[in-house]
């Protein structure tokens, strides 16, 4: 079988889509996708927390946590710390603010849509 460098060229189309990087926007959204560390995000968003901490309400092994954590720190959604024996972690907001922004730019989108909707239908549109 053919790779998209062998079939496409270096400078095709394929080529650039399969190897091109993953940008902060892709990262953010695959650590968003696993409902263990949205809920490590909920966490710290209340505030700076131990591994232990963040393990606890999750039911998961330290091991199966600390890759969740290296996820979310990849994406740079989290950094942590040594704090003794302890590694604390807290909640780098930026990376989210990109996220919201990045879907509040389709809000304007899907209330044109709903507006339609309601004027097809007859209705009022939601407020």
């Amino acid at each position: 079988m053919e790779t998209a460098q062998q079939k496409w060229g270096q400078g095709g189309k394929l080529h650039l889509v399969v190897e091109r990087h993953v940008t902060r926007l892709d990262s953010v959204f695959t650590a968003l996708g696993h409902p263990a560390r949205r809920s490590i995000i909920r966490q710290l968003a209340r505030g700076e927390a131990s591994v232990s901490e963040l393990a606890r309400p999750l039911d998961m092994s330290l091991n199966a946590i600390a890759k969740h954590l290296a996820v979310l720190t990849d994406a740079g959604l989290i950094e942590d710390r040594k704090q003794g024996r302890t590694r604390r972690c807290q909640l780098v907001p930026g990376p989210l603010r990109v996220a919201q922004a990045w879907l509040g730019d389709y809000g304007d989108f899907w209330e044109d849509q709903f507006d339609s909707l309601a004027a097809h239908l007859g209705g009022p549109a939601w407020d």
